[in-house]
């Protein structure tokens, strides 16, 4: 009885360290957020940036807008535990305003493996990251 249970115990260390090395895996950071000549709205006032970013079906959140700039630096990282190797990793830039926020426009690319630093023309100005994915 005492053999069933000792090998219970050792199948269920297995599984859990399993678990915790496909997690590991599969984890993708995002950071190093910048964006560089962005404009606000037509009156020529300038934006208040912010970030939404997503790596495959997951919605990681949202930065703080940065009032009144065009160069935008957000020191903030986002984490996706589950996002793997060819899902999509897309950071939108919008521009907060009183009643509607003015979409800026969107970085989509497939995550590839290892460390990368990435860059994308917005319809208004560029956006810069970086993004590590094991």
């Amino acid at each position: 009885m005492a053999v069933f249970y000792d090998l219970r115990l050792v199948s269920l260390a297995v599984l859990m360290l399993v678990s915790q090395l496909d997690s590991a895996s599969a984890a993708v950071r995002v950071f190093g957020l910048y964006a560089r000549g962005l404009t606000g709205d037509a009156a020529g006032n300038p934006p208040d940036p912010y970030l939404k970013v997503w790596c495959g079906s997951s919605f990681g959140g949202q930065t703080s807008f940065i009032k009144n700039t065009a160069n935008p630096i957000w020191n903030v990282e986002f984490y996706f535990p589950n996002c793997r190797a060819n899902e999509n990793l897309k950071v939108e830039v919008w521009d907060k305003d009183l009643k509607y926020d003015d979409h800026l426009g969107t970085c989509s690319k497939l995550v590839q493996n290892g460390s990368v630093r990435d860059y994308c023309h917005l319809k208004k100005g560029t956006m810069f990251y970086r993004y590590e994915a094991k």
